[in-house]
């Protein structure tokens, strides 16, 4: 499995509707409307890397208003659930 943070910068009259867009889009579980240097924190959890590229080129990059966005890939994830079962497909 996959898993990123995707930081985002956004246009601000776009705000609210990047953050519909991404919040919609096959593989990212949250956003976050955050303060500070960047607009907006996504989290993706993809399968592997093609499924994770697929939401960055034929999702994310289609979406109007992003103006910058940083990506940190997760080697290890520590949580209290099991995040594979969550985002299992049913």
């Amino acid at each position: 499995m996959v898993n990123a943070i995707v930081l985002l910068r956004v246009q601000r009259e776009r705000l609210n509707d990047v953050a519909q867009s991404m919040s919609e889009l096959k593989g990212v579980s949250e956003v976050y409307y955050v303060a500070g240097k960047w607009d907006l924190v996504a989290m993706l959890r993809a399968r592997d890397d093609d499924e994770f590229a697929a939401i960055v080129t034929e999702g994310m990059l289609r979406i109007e208003g992003i103006k910058a966005s940083e990506t940190l890939i997760a080697f290890q994830v520590l949580s209290r659930f099991d995040l594979d079962s969550l985002f299992r497909p049913a």
